[in-house]
């Protein structure tokens, strides 16, 4: 098992690690919420920023807490984000 799949496995337990995979936007958006510092390691190894910039841009509604989506904007020095896109029910 490779170390992505590994990220995959604990990020996504619910799935298998191919599956998780085989949507690179939504694994990378649970990684920024949910990844911990080995798992934005390999992350960061196997995708460009330019990957997480896009996630950031266009994410998954509902998945982003008001924390992840601050920090994130900080560390690609955007401007003050408005809030995370939510799920309407």
């Amino acid at each position: 098992m490779t170390d992505l799949e590994r990220a995959a496995k604990r990020l996504f337990w619910w799935k298998p690690p191919a599956e998780a995979l085989a949507d690179p936007r939504r694994f990378i958006a649970q990684v920024m919420v949910y990844g911990t510092p080995e798992d934005l390691a390999v992350a960061r190894r196997h995708f460009p920023e330019s990957v997480f910039r896009s996630v950031l841009a266009d994410p998954p509604a509902g998945l982003f807490d008001p924390r992840s989506w601050a920090y994130w904007h900080l560390v690609f020095g955007l401007a003050a984000p408005p809030a995370p896109p939510s799920r309407r029910l």
